[in-house]
């Protein structure tokens, strides 16, 4: 960056719409500010759902918790509808269902695995050191294959089979947990460390790469000439809270289902249900319909024409009046399309 090894233009307090903050220190785009107002506030709000989320759930109880999140994730839906073009909203929308059909159980998965042979008797009870450093090397190694793996087979699907793809991959993920829980791997004669190691911690990280490389990819399709990087970090935001809320329907799904993890007297008899209904199930039934919201275009297309599909939305932001009482029109070129295009690894 000190060697403007990415070249930018400066930008200058001569140009129109730039005012100066912060004791003129700084330079606001006031201009586009007030071209996109209403996208701007929103993606703004979104910033600010995680800390509140946070906040939420650490002074508060955990009913409180999913009821600020659901009503972010509505606000933010409703948000959307009214300011993006339907195209946008339904990709949205996939994004938001896909990420939550996913409810986390991790938590209790990884006491399962380390709990002492008192709380988990005929338990693998592994170590922290097996669990953590040999399964997070063989996760680095995995996560190298799996993107030259998307490279050379996945990277010239369209989108939709690529990610029904790797969600059925990651349901299969869920069953050798579910084979290592109910210990049919013992009674086939395979050990605990081998099966685990050549089955969840490979397959598991695999399917994270593999979801995360066309996610990714969507996530700048997505985004308007002119506002990439905000409606690129709208995106990623709603997703990671989306994971956030996950993580929290997870751990109330475990605290209400009477499960222990802790202690000398565990009681795991709910974790296999766990596991069938919300790791394997839900995702089949809710995440894979979603995926039809998203246009079943290759990944090296379009996913909205903003030219035609989103012509409606650019002429609105791109007519909206300055502080001055004045139009300020868009500063895009019709014939350009300028969005982030990432290229495939």
């Amino acid at each position: 960056t000190w060697r403007n090894s990415l070249p930018e233009t400066k930008r200058t307090i001569d140009e129109p719409g730039m005012r100066r903050v912060c004791c003129g220190r700084m330079l606001f785009d006031n201009g586009s500010f007030q071209q996109k107002r209403a996208p701007f506030i929103v993606i703004t709000l979104c910033g600010l759902s995680a800390p509140i989320l946070a906040a939420v759930t650490t002074y508060g109880d955990l009913a409180i918790g999913l009821v600020v999140s659901a009503t972010l994730l509505v606000a933010f839906a409703v948000a959307t509808f009214v300011i993006f073009p339907l195209v946008f909203f339904r990709v949205f929308m996939a994004i938001i269902i896909t990420c939550m059909s996913w409810i986390s159980i991790g938590s209790a998965l990884s006491y399962w695995y380390t709990a002492s042979e008192q709380c988990n008797p005929g338990g693998p009870n592994f170590s922290y050191t097996y669990y953590i450093t040999v399964t997070g090397i063989i996760g680095s190694v995995v996560n190298f294959v799996a993107v030259l793996l998307y490279q050379n087979f996945l990277s010239g699907w369209k989108f939709r089979p690529v990610l029904i793809f790797t969600l059925v991959i990651g349901c299969a993920a869920s069953i050798i947990d579910l084979t290592i829980i109910m210990r049919w791997n013992i009674a086939i004669g395979i050990p605990d460390k081998i099966y685990f190691l050549f089955g969840n911690a490979i397959i598991e990280n695999l399917v994270i790469v593999l979801n995360s490389i066309p996610m990714s990819s969507i996530y700048a399709k997505i985004a308007p000439p002119g506002m990439e990087s905000a409606v690129f970090a709208f995106t990623v935001g709603i997703a990671n809270f989306c994971n956030m809320v996950s993580q929290l329907l997870g751990s109330g799904v475990i605290s209400w289902s009477g499960m222990t993890t802790v202690g000398d007297d565990c009681n795991w008899e709910q974790l296999p249900y766990l596991i069938i209904i919300f790791q394997i199930l839900i995702p089949l039934l809710v995440g894979v319909p979603a995926v039809f919201l998203i246009p079943n275009v290759l990944q090296t297309e379009h996913l909205i024409d903003w030219d035609n599909q989103g012509s409606s939305w650019r002429q609105r932001n791109a007519d909206e009046p300055d502080e001055e009482g004045t139009r300020t029109p868009s500063t895009v070129d019709d014939d350009v399309d300028s969005r982030l295009e990432p290229l495939l690894l």
